[in-house]
């Protein structure tokens, strides 16, 4: 089992808006009333190319397939939260809160990956949920620890606890629950997504605790964490609104890895906890303002990794 991938899967944005519908509970997203829609979308596919060129610079393997004009889905950039790809050939297909975000879902991402030489040998469809009001945004609201089988999710309104346990049988990880909240007008309020608040890295942890108001489920993820050896770097609430936490973890070449962030993300932290990382990883960081700005997602959301076996 492996913790990083060589292979990213992303989807170049053509219709990148502001999505009215996300966020009524992605408390990230901006209205940036300064720039013409049409500008926001050719600034966001500026970004998108410098950062694909970027990871490829490094030796990242990345698969770019490009949204299409068929459905309006402002959101494709962020593919991480309706699919994921397995080890041993399982494919995850997961419900979505936002209904333009449903219609990301796409045969032809599918198709793209197996022509890059990719086996799928079976698909987890859990987009039924969708009917009941249920939802799980996959590797945005589940952080896999793929070599430990354990799955950490802050429930939230897209991250549903008994759905998130089915997971968990069917992808063999152990379920480490708990929730995870940000000061909105002072109120504590839920965070939409896990991956905006932690990154796990093969050796080290990135996490807002101050996030996890309840001190039993904190010991109990710090306990996990420790338990497996990861070197915890805990980042501040004001770190996470510019995306400290929504970091990934990737393999460059002759196996090189890389913590992959927004230039945002890099900004925030102190020069110590990027020491603490640099013992661990190389870190590399590319602007996103306008990704962020507007789509509430960063780095780690525009990345789908590929873990799936080769043909």
């Amino acid at each position: 089992m492996q913790q990083t991938t060589n292979t990213i899967l992303m989807i170049r944005p053509i219709n990148f808006r502001m999505n009215e519908q996300t966020a009524v509970n992605n408390y990230y997203q901006k209205v940036i009333d300064t720039i013409l829609p049409q500008t926001v979308n050719a600034k966001a596919q500026q970004e998108f190319d410098a950062f694909v060129e970027k990871l490829r610079g490094i030796g990242v393997n990345v698969i770019v397939v490009n949204d299409t004009n068929e459905f309006d889905t402002p959101d494709a950039v962020f593919p991480n939260n309706w699919v994921s790809f397995h080890e041993n050939g399982d494919v995850g297909l997961y419900p979505m809160f936002a209904e333009n975000r449903r219609l990301e879902r796409n045969e032809d991402v599918l198709e793209a990956v197996e022509s890059a030489g990719f086996v799928i040998k079976n698909i987890f469809d859990y987009t039924d949920a969708e009917e009941e009001g249920v939802f799980l945004e996959g590797t945005g609201s589940v952080l896999l620890d793929r070599v430990n089988r354990k799955a950490y999710c802050a429930l939230s309104p897209r991250a549903d606890e008994e759905l998130f346990i089915e997971f968990c049988e069917d992808f063999e990880y152990m379920p480490v629950i708990f929730t995870a909240n940000q000061t909105i007008n002072g109120q504590r309020k839920a965070i939409y997504h896990t991956n905006v608040m932690m990154c796990l890295g093969e050796t080290f942890a990135v996490i807002c605790l101050s996030s996890i108001d309840d001190k039993k489920e904190r010991k109990n993820v710090i306990d996990h964490l420790n338990q497996d050896g990861k070197e915890i770097i805990d980042i501040t609430e004001a770190q996470v609104n510019n995306f400290a936490g929504n970091m990934l973890q990737v393999k460059g070449s002759n196996d090189e890895r890389y913590l992959v962030m927004s230039q945002a993300a890099y900004d925030s932290l102190t020069a110590s906890q990027i020491e603490r990382l640099e013992k661990h990883t190389n870190i590399l960081s590319s602007s996103l303002d306008v990704i962020e700005a507007c789509g509430g997602g960063s780095a780690r959301c525009m990345m789908a990794e590929v873990f799936l076996p080769k043909a």
